[in-house]
C-alpha cells in the first residue's frame, strides 16, 4: 500500500473529511447547547387590535425554550396560533439574539351561528372570539351546516351587490340543512329564495324579484313581511297579518 501514493491520499482525503464533519457536528451540538446564546429580545411586526398583551405573555414564556439555535420555531408558533384571534404566525430569528414574529389576526366579517361566540373571517373560516358589542352589532349574522360558512359568505357578498341596485341590504343570511337560502333584510323582510333549481337557479329567480322591486314592492304603503321567490315562474308576498298574495 505504500508504494501506491494515489490511494493514500485517497485516504487522507477522506481522513480529512471525516474529522471536518466530526468537528462541524461537535460545534453544531455546541452551539445548541451552549447557554451564553439566549434569545435576549421578541419583537411583534404587527399592531395587533385584538390580540392582548396578557393573552401572548401567557403562552410564550412556555414556548421559548432553548437558546437562539436550539429554540423551537414552530413551537412558538404553535402557541401563538392558539389564542383566538391569532389566524396565523410567522417567527425568524435574528442574530445575535432576537426573535421576530409576524402575526395575521383573523378580520370579522360576519358573526356566525347564533349564542356560539363565533365569527366568520375575510377567508369563510370560521374562530371563536370575543367581540364587544360596538363592533359586532355592524356585523351580518350568516347561518348554515358546518363546513359551510366559506359558501354561504361568498353568497352573502352576491346578494349585497343584488340589493344594492335597489337601495337594500341583507343583514341575515341562512343556508338550511336542505341547502335552501333565506335573506333578511335592514328593513326586516324575510326573503324564502329556496334551493337550487334546474330551470330556474337561485340567481335568476333573485334577479327577476329585484328587476320588478322598485314598482311592486318598494312603493307599497306596507311592505310586505315575507316574499317567496321558490316558485320558478312568480313570487309571493305576504304582509303580516294578510293571507298570500302574489
Amino acid at each position: 500500500m505504500w508504494n501506491k501514493p494515489h490511494l493514500l491520499n485517497a485516504i487522507a482525503d477522506l481522513l480529512m473529511l471525516v474529522a471536518a464533519a466530526a468537528l462541524l457536528a461537535a460545534a453544531a451540538v455546541w452551539l445548541v447547547r451552549v447557554p451564553s446564546l439566549p434569545v435576549r429580545h421578541v419583537v411583534f411586526a404587527d399592531v395587533l387590535p385584538h390580540t392582548k398583551r396578557g393573552e401572548v405573555e401567557q403562552v410564550l414564556p412556555q414556548a421559548l425554550k432553548g437558546n437562539f439555535f436550539s429554540l423551537n420555531l414552530e413551537a412558538v408558533r404553535g402557541a401563538l396560533e392558539k389564542l383566538p384571534w391569532v389566524r396565523k404566525v410567522d417567527v425568524r430569528r435574528q442574530w445575535p439574539d432576537r426573535l421576530e414574529i409576524s402575526i395575521e389576526e383573523h378580520k370579522p366579517v360576519a358573526r356566525w351561528g347564533e349564542g356560539r361566540g363565533e365569527l366568520v373571517n375575510s377567508y369563510g373560516e370560521v374562530f371563536a372570539a370575543m367581540l364587544p358589542e360596538t363592533e359586532s352589532s355592524g356585523l351580518p349574522l350568516l347561518f348554515g351546516p358546518q363546513g359551510t360558512a366559506q359558501e354561504v359568505l361568498k353568497h352573502y357578498g352576491d346578494f349585497i351587490g343584488a340589493f344594492r341596485t335597489v337601495g337594500e341590504t341583507p343583514v341575515q343570511v341562512t343556508l338550511s340543512p336542505r341547502l335552501a337560502w333565506q335573506l333578511k333584510l335592514q328593513n326586516g323582510m324575510l326573503v324564502d329564495i329556496g334551493r337550487e333549481q334546474p330551470k330556474a337557479p337561485v340567481g335568476v329567480r333573485l334577479a327577476r324579484f329585484i328587476e320588478i322591486y322598485p314598482e311592486t314592492v318598494a312603493k307599497r304603503a306596507v311592505r310586505p313581511a315575507v316574499v317567496d321567490l321558490r316558485y320558478p315562474n312568480g313570487f309571493a308576498m305576504r304582509v303580516a297579518g294578510e293571507a298570500k298574495g302574489k
